[in-house]
């Protein structure tokens, strides 16, 4: 994976959840990935984001960003355990950004991987609102092979 567009084309082929949501890869680096969704789709009855949804992109956004950490297509990627904390309601757009963690654990990650292989990570993300966050996600991950 190379671009935003590869890393979404592999999400859209491998977790077809994505594609009934309409997840779009905005940006992908090794500093933080950010990923969106229309309103539309994720809908609940009072027109706002359904919090399943947003669970879900910000679980993906930390998915990808280990995926595009790792760029390793035989691994195995598994969340261990989530939490989220909803603060107030989003009424447009869904946007999940994951910041990667300081480069200290991303390089234990990536060498615990490649030595064991196996590896975990936490990692926060956040759903993004009118400038403010509306969602704060933790979670631990892990890589196999």
């Amino acid at each position: 994976m190379n671009t935003a567009a590869d890393l979404e084309r592999f999400l859209h082929e491998k977790i077809p959840l994505t594609v009934a949501m309409g997840v779009h890869v905005v940006e992908c680096s090794d500093a933080r990935v950010v990923l969106t969704a229309p309103l539309a789709p994720n809908r609940n009855h009072l027109q706002t984001a359904f919090g399943g949804s947003l669970h879900a992109l910000a679980t993906l956004s930390g998915y990808s960003l280990l995926w595009w950490l790792l760029r390793q297509p035989h691994a195995h990627i598994v969340i261990r355990e989530s939490t989220i904390q909803y603060e107030r309601p989003v009424r447009d757009t869904l946007r999940a950004v994951c910041q990667a963690p300081p480069t200290i654990d991303v390089e234990r990650f990536r060498r615990d991987f490649a030595r064991k292989g196996k590896a975990r990570i936490a990692l926060e993300a956040a759903i993004e609102h009118e400038g403010e966050i509306a969602a704060r996600f933790h979670a631990t991950f892990v890589a196999m092979n």
